[in-house]
């Protein structure tokens, strides 16, 4: 394959620190995703735990980006609950994104 075609990523040397913090994100989302399926963590978190976990203007910035779906359970003042993985998988996907 030519030179050409390969991801810049691909070309040169991935860094020793940058490897481990792949590494390291894709065990935790394993961890996360095999914890879930189990039954030991919950598959969603209530709107207001997800705040506090990964901080309400990273959240809500996220929903505005449609990055993540809150979800109701049901009419008028049933609770938000949001998909523990797929916020997860967001917020892992940024932090990799700060060290490229």
């Amino acid at each position: 394959m030519s030179p050409f075609f390969m991801p810049q990523i691909m070309q040169n040397e991935i860094p020793s620190h940058l490897f481990t913090l792949i590494f390291n994100c894709g065990a935790e989302m394993g961890a996360v995703t095999a914890l879930v399926k189990t039954g030991q963590l919950r598959p969603y978190l209530k709107k207001s735990e997800t705040f506090r976990l990964y901080g309400r203007k990273h959240v809500e910035h996220w929903i505005d980006d449609g990055l993540v779906t809150p979800r109701k359970d049901g009419d008028h003042s049933a609770a938000w609950r949001i998909d523990r993985l797929e916020i997860e998988a967001v917020a892992k996907a940024i932090e990799l994104l700060r060290y490229l």
